[in-house]
């Protein structure tokens, strides 16, 4: 379906609206270890008057990368620019971006390891020592440029840290990595959007829809937008229980948040390969899926909610996946 909740194109891409997405970080709900870390090192940056170290920032999509970033720039009270990975084809979209920078301007990179190498090679003088080494003229009259950066912090997010290099992963004086959140906390985030939006739901409404939430706020707050849809024409505007379930279930987002690629993708393995283990290649050309795809976006909250397992051997479904269809264990 085209507007499907865990569309990788969606969830790669930032879809918060700016009256929801929190200003600073005692409105940031989750993540507390990280917000916890990330309090004392600004705080102790601001107290030293210098820029905030190198943050990267990894874990699935949707979990609140892109807004730690926002506000990161708004607690050190900065200005942020943005840019990802895979827009940075030439040194000279670099050099543009970063001799834009003033002093103490956060830049965020989101999907950092799809940079090219070669210009992550532009970037480690930049971000160690505030320069920025550029190459000028034709090859036979070229001749090398060194121009100095104001002191900036580089915001770097991912959902593949393992495809970093190490000389990029080392710069960076803070790492965080960001788990997937628990139902009390996406249902206060859901209360949250309520109020932002003036939305009035129902508790048990909200703890509904962070459960089918896949322990992720931005899937949460689509889904929000979507049962207010429904609220509003069916209803009072007001999101009750019954609306909620009757709603998630028309978007076909069952009790723990699973949509049709889930299951096709679940079901493939069952079906056709006998609940594994089958190669990621194979499960992505089985149901025509991308299979980085299937790695980042689909995996992840199937692996922490426990219907699938990685071994040596590949994937393979576990008995609660079978438990979860009603389909009977088969005997192996």
């Amino acid at each position: 379906m085209n507007d499907r909740i865990v569309n990788p194109e969606v969830l790669h891409g930032e879809v918060l609206d700016d009256s929801i997405r929190p200003d600073t970080i005692d409105e940031y709900i989750g993540q507390s270890e990280v917000k916890e870390n990330l309090i004392i090192f600004m705080k102790a940056a601001k107290m030293r008057k210098e820029t905030l170290d190198h943050v990267l920032l990894y874990g699935p999509p949707g979990l609140g990368k892109t807004t730690l970033s926002y506000i990161i720039a708004n607690e050190m009270g900065t200005n942020i620019k943005t840019a990802s990975g895979p827009s940075i084809e030439k040194s000279g979209d670099l050099a543009s971006i970063l001799s834009s920078l003033e002093e103490g301007d956060v830049l965020f990179i989101d999907e950092i390891h799809r940079m090219p190498r070669q210009i992550e090679e532009i970037l480690y003088p930049a971000m160690e020592d505030f320069t920025l080494d550029i190459m000028v003229g034709s090859e036979s009259s070229s001749r090398n440029i060194r121009i100095d950066l104001p002191p900036f912090t580089l915001v770097g997010a991912t959902t593949r840290a393992g495809d970093l290099t190490g000389p990029l992963r080392d710069r960076f004086g803070i790492v965080a990595k960001l788990n997937f959140y628990t139902v009390e906390e996406l249902t206060q985030i859901v209360k949250r959007t309520s109020r932002v939006l003036d939305a009035p739901i129902d508790d048990e409404a909200a703890i509904e829809l962070a459960t089918r939430s896949r322990g992720t706020p931005r899937i949460a707050n689509r889904l929000f937008k979507r049962v207010r849809d429904y609220a509003l024409v069916m209803g009072d505007g007001n999101m009750t229980l019954e609306i909620t379930k009757f709603a998630l279930d028309k978007l076909k987002v069952d009790s723990l948040g699973l949509d049709d690629t889930d299951y096709n993708l679940l079901k493939s393995i069952i079906e056709r390969f006998n609940g594994g283990p089958v190669g990621l290649e194979a499960v992505a050309s089985s149901i025509g899926e991308e299979a980085t795809t299937i790695e980042d976006v689909y995996e992840p909250y199937l692996l922490q909610t426990g219907l699938l397992k990685r071994t040596p051997r590949g994937r393979m479904v576990t008995e609660k996946a079978y438990e979860h269809f009603g389909i009977e264990i088969p005997n192996k």
